[in-house]
């Protein structure tokens, strides 16, 4: 097959699961409420140096997405959908970098294999659907990357009499890490480093770095297009901005940030699923990586071989050595850090899809290659344990539904339909794919069909989950609240109140378009200075705390209620309910 076929494969097939319903669901929290709103408080405001988030100040993360994003909202409005558009067009960009540099190195077979790969997992499409800066910088250190690996390889060539060499892809190096560090600060930069120094140092290469890879000018490049916004926010905000910035980089490694430290070994699992089904071919693949390095180390000593030893690996064993090293790097960086995230680890995951593209297709040539089976029945395990998993969803749900209700007041109306069809049928296909995978993959005459059922069952379980599951999350789960938030902004005046009680939901900012105020169960001594102001206010709370509020707030009559939840005035007619609603919001049906 050529790269046309190729290319209209991937594109469609990653258009299909990047924006699938992309716009149907309500925003999660509490990112992807904090981006998108703080997105759109940079187009509502003008200021597009100082992110704000609630109208405060928000230091977490630098502006670069923000960017992204209020210019699709300038483009197309505000809507859920303009807020994760730029995940899924990097999302895209991504799944194409990766077919262009595999093709150019391995050649397109492997390099359908590799994209697939990184496509068809579950990680990878979920960063990809979500308004976070995870998948810009996924792009962006990938970027990097493989900048560096064509720079370097350009550059050996040329000192070898090889070819005039391709050294000027350098310059995706540092242009990678300098808008990798816009988008998500020190990590930026910091993720390519973990896989280029243990390479550069284990392949004794730093001197031709250093002579043909531009490190002063390209040092020189990374700062002036880095820093500058870094810099303006500095001298806008002096010393607060800088202790913010260093708790949310050095910060998070050294302490565990909002209840997310887990265990060390917390991205075990996260590997093993986020990049199922594939996950079951990596441990073979990494291993033969560093074994063939071993190996090739222990030959330059018997040999007395003057060279750097890497030039023992052929030019595929390199590319894995390097893959490895990229993957071992984040993974062991972020195992280290006090605060742990699914998602932290993500941009490991274009160089486990080298190695398992490169091992899966190195054991389709050779059937009996090492581990090809102990891979093939762990991809199985996993499957079927995901499988029970899922299977066991709704007897999980149903047996702690009383916990559940305290966070999420309507989930005792779930409709049991609802309920069990998505997990019920994603097991059923796991079993089913699994069933095949291990028809296929065990046998070296049929072995090539694995990838294709391994591929097609993934892609189904995401597409059950996008279709069958997630709307039904939202509309009991995430849609309420910010109904009613959406209820309330389009019913106050500039001057009125928004006042949000025992529900901590960052998103409820970009619904009601304007100040919350938000208050905890024990804090409704607060409450009383804002219930006492003249003009509206509304309270939005779940029913359950009704009984609680302050003494002032007794006589608000209830204006809406949704699954679970209130929205309160001290006037008792909301004046202006509109019939439709923009596609900015989501779309209630409200109960009087």
């Amino acid at each position: 097959m050529s790269k046309g076929p190729h290319l209209a494969l991937l594109l469609g097939l990653a258009a299909l699961l990047f924006f699938l319903g992309l716009g149907t669901l309500g925003l999660t929290d509490r990112d992807e409420g904090r981006n998108a709103e703080a997105a759109r408080e940079m187009l509502e405001t003008g200021n597009w140096i100082s992110p704000t988030y609630n109208y405060e100040p928000r230091f977490a993360k630098p502006a670069f997405v923000y960017w992204l994003m209020s210019g699709g909202y300038r483009i197309l409005g505000v809507s859920e959908f303009t807020a994760r558009l730029p995940s899924a067009l990097f999302g895209m960009a991504l799944i194409l970098l990766q077919y262009l540099f595999l093709t150019r190195i391995r050649g397109p077979e492997v390099g359908l294999l590799g994209a697939l790969m990184l496509l068809l997992n579950p990680e990878i499409i979920a960063l990809g659907r979500m308004a976070l800066t995870d998948s810009a910088l996924i792009f962006f250190t990938t970027l990097a990357l493989f900048g560096f690996w064509l720079g370097l390889q350009g550059s050996m060539a040329q000192t070898e009499g090889r070819g005039s060499g391709a050294r000027h892809y350098f310059w995706l190096f540092y242009l990678g890490m300098a808008f990798g560090t816009l988008t998500k600060g020190p990590v930026g930069a910091a993720v390519p480093l973990l896989a280029v120094v243990p390479y550069l140092t284990l392949a004794r290469q730093w001197g031709l770095f250093w002579k043909r890879g531009f490190p002063l000018v390209g040092l020189l490049t990374f700062v002036v297009i880095a820093t500058p916004w870094y810099a303006a926010m500095f001298a806008i905000h002096g010393l607060r901005y800088a202790t913010s910035a260093q708790v949310h980089t050095l910060g998070r490694f050294l302490d565990p940030m909002e209840g997310h430290g887990f265990t060390v070994l917390f991205y075990v699992p996260v590997l093993l699923i986020g990049f199922f089904p594939w996950s079951g071919l990596l441990p073979a693949a990494l291993y033969q990586a560093f074994t063939n390095w071993h190996g090739a180390k222990r030959k330059e000593r018997e040999v007395r071989f003057t060279s750097p030893y890497t030039s023992l690996l052929t030019p595929h064993e390199n590319l894995e050595l390097f893959a490895a090293l990229w993957v071992a790097g984040v993974f062991l960086f972020f195992s280290l850090s006090a605060t742990r995230l699914p998602h932290y680890i993500a941009p490991l995951f274009p160089a486990a899809a080298i190695l398992t593209a490169s091992y899966w297709s190195r054991c389709l040539v050779e059937p009996a290659t090492r581990g090809i089976r102990a891979s093939i029945h762990t991809m199985i395990g996993l499957g079927f344990a995901l499988a029970l998993g899922f299977a066991l969803l709704p007897w999980l749900y149903s047996r702690f539904i009383e916990k559940i209700a305290k966070e999420f007041p309507a989930a005792s109306q779930l409709n049991p339909s609802d309920l069990y069809t998505g997990p019920y049928l994603a097991a059923a296909v796991l079993v089913i794919g699994m069933t095949l995978v291990g028809y296929f993959g065990l046998s070296e005459t049929r072995r090539a069909g694995a990838f294709w059922m391994a591929g097609a069952m993934i892609g189904m379980v995401i597409l059950i989950a996008i279709q069958a599951t997630l709307p039904h999350a939202n509309r009991y789960f995430v849609a309420p609240p910010q109904e009613l938030a959406y209820a309330a902004g389009v019913n106050l005046a500039p001057g009125d109140r928004l006042l949000v009680y025992g529900v901590s939901r960052p998103s409820l900012v970009f619904y009601a378009r304007r100040k919350i105020e938000y208050f905890s169960p024990g804090e409704e001594s607060r409450m009383r200075q804002f219930l006492i102001q003249p003009g509206q206010t509304m309270i939005l709370l779940p029913a359950r705390l009704k009984q609680t509020l302050p003494a002032e707030a007794a006589g608000f009559p209830i204006i809406l209620q949704r699954y679970g939840y209130l929205l309160l005035s001290n006037e008792a007619m909301v004046n202006q309910i509109p019939s439709t609603q923009p596609s900015t919001s989501p779309r209630p049906t409200f109960s009087h």
